[in-house]
């Protein structure tokens, strides 16, 4: 089959002809329809600290159908339409039977969705519906992401929110934020390019250039924000949105930041305001997420900009480490 490989840091990634993925035991093989492509590959493949080998295949947004099934695989066949999560568990211990595989001693992420075929467990496998498309179903998972971090901060309705960055997560958690009841909703970023997306995925408002983006939101709140999400992952960002939040407010922090960062802790203390981190979802979050899409939500497709085949991912990846007008790109193999 055709993959798209990681050869090494600074190099970015080749197509290149590999095998045929085989079922093992309890496993399948998926013909991968779509597979997005997530800030944290392009992360994955600049940072040491994640040490990626080099001939890995990345890709951990993906859906398609099922190619082939292993010995042991029970209740799915040739031709399903599935979704992928890509957070594999052992299956049986206490955090996987509540729905976390992210916090089993076995988790392993899974990707492979930037090839042809790519394996996954019986047990990571959701089912799409009929009134979800195989697009849909490669857009559950940064739903996902960002459900679990509205979820995690605890916001309730009436609250008034500010997101912190408009890249796919920091929309799709303003869209989660607007569903479950947030009063006002404002987005912020360096550039405008997705401003009138973020309008059409539940924000209120949108702040961008401008010099002092805290007095800004300020003004169109009324005052503080009861929660400040912060999904950029950049050094600076936690200190901001100190300077956001209110008085027993909540920071929600979910960029991927690998660089050390500070802010002062009086400034947090003396609001007496919680700092929240998020990472990865629930399986019932997940779940939600596909409900939402397969129910004929059509605010998260807007963040889909452009479906590309796999010979043009190599040259798209390494343009998206720069901000243009895309947002969620998909890959169809």
């Amino acid at each position: 089959m055709k993959a798209a490989v990681f050869r090494g840091l600074g190099q970015g990634l080749g197509i290149e002809s590999v095998a045929d993925p085989t079922p093992g035991f309890g496993e399948v093989v998926i013909k991968v329809g779509r597979c997005g492509i997530c800030g944290s590959d392009l992360h994955m493949t600049e940072d040491p600290m994640f040490e990626v080998p080099p001939g890995m295949i990345l890709g951990h947004e993906f859906a398609g159908e099922i190619a082939s099934v292993g010995k042991g695989v029970v209740g799915l066949s040739v031709g399903d339409r599935v979704a992928v999560p890509p957070v594999r568990g052992c299956g049986t211990c206490p955090s996987c039977l509540a729905g976390e595989p992210a916090w089993c001693d076995q988790m392993q992420l899974i990707g492979g969705g930037y090839g042809e075929y790519a394996l996954a467990s019986q047990r990571q496998i959701v089912r799409l519906p009929s009134s979800a498309t195989i697009a849909d179903g490669a857009l559950v998972e940064p739903l996902a992401v960002a459900l679990h971090g509205v979820v995690r901060s605890g916001l309730r309705p009436g609250d008034k929110a500010v997101v912190l960055g408009a890249g796919p997560i920091g929309l799709a958690t303003a869209y989660w934020a607007r569903r479950m009841g947030a009063a006002a909703v404002v987005v912020t970023d360096l550039h405008r390019f997705q401003e009138e997306r973020a309008m059409t995925m539940g924000a209120t408002a949108f702040v961008a250039g401008e010099e002092d983006p805290v007095a800004q939101a300020d003004r169109i709140l009324g005052g503080k924000a009861d929660v400040v999400f912060e999904c950029v992952g950049a050094p600076g960002l936690i200190a901001q949105a100190v300077e956001h939040v209110g008085a027993k407010g909540v920071i929600l922090v979910q960029g991927l930041c690998t660089r050390p960062d500070s802010f002062i802790p009086f400034k947090a203390l003396s609001k007496e305001c919680r700092i929240q981190f998020a990472n990865f979802f629930k399986t019932q979050e997940y779940e939600a997420a596909l409900d939402a899409l397969s129910a004929g939500a059509v605010e998260p497709r807007a963040l889909i900009t452009e479906t590309i085949s796999l010979e043009q991912l190599p040259d798209t990846f390494e343009a998206l480490r720069r901000r243009t007008h895309q947002c969620k790109v998909q890959v169809a193999p």
